[in-house]
């Protein structure tokens, strides 16, 4: 319309849903982040930067609002990909955002292969990093006091799965796993310092 003020497009893309059941699909995220939060590389206490957005995805899941959760789970992956904060180990920096860097295609190690392919490569790297991040978690717990030795079937199954190929067979051993620490492991706290001890009191200010 002429003399109508320029607005740019709006390119800000739209929030995937969740769809209904997908709760197991966002514990594969949700869980290693609460474990993450209790890892001891952490400084203390805690910042609310990291605490707030987990106690918000964790309220939103329990009220089925699947699609908020996740979102709150993407406001923490971001916050552990920010330089501010200490690095997590590996393999828990696949829980950070992903930053997208330009490159070249032929770069891409799935340049050139077909759409079915590219998906089940991805699948496979996707449940190989899950292996490991239920690997490391169940050791962090441990370390802990968490129960976990009767969990160690369920990780042995989803490696075994991997190692076969049966991508069908790898979730639900998973999943059952990061159901079971998510009812074990207490949730993250911010772990206040404890007090200083007071100066040490003038001879005169001494109690009697």
């Amino acid at each position: 319309m002429p003399g109508a003020p320029n607005k740019p497009p709006d390119t800000a893309a739209a929030p995937v849903p969740v769809a209904a059941d997908s709760t197991t699909v966002l514990l594969r995220r949700l869980v290693p982040s609460r474990i993450a939060l209790r890892l001891d590389g952490w400084r203390r206490p805690l910042s609310a930067e990291l605490l707030t957005p987990y106690a918000n995805a964790e309220a939103a899941l329990a009220r089925g609002e699947l699609e908020i959760a996740s979102g709150y789970v993407d406001q923490l992956a971001i916050r552990f990909a920010e330089p501010r904060w200490p690095t997590l180990p590996e393999p828990f920096q696949v829980l950070r955002v992903k930053v997208i860097r330009p490159q070249p295609p032929h770069w891409d190690p799935d340049h050139g292969v077909t759409p079915e392919e590219k998906e089940a490569r991805r699948i496979r790297r996707e449940g190989e990093a899950q292996v490991k991040l239920a690997r490391a978690a169940l050791e962090a717990e441990t370390r802990k006091g968490t129960k976990t030795d009767d969990l160690a079937p369920e990780l042995a199954a989803a490696e075994a799965a991997l190692a076969g190929g049966a991508a069908g067979t790898l979730w639900p051993p998973l999943d059952r796993l990061w159901a079971a620490l998510r009812e074990r492991v207490p949730l993250p706290t911010a772990e206040a310092r404890a007090a200083p001890p007071s100066p040490v009191t003038e001879a005169g200010d001494a109690p009697a």
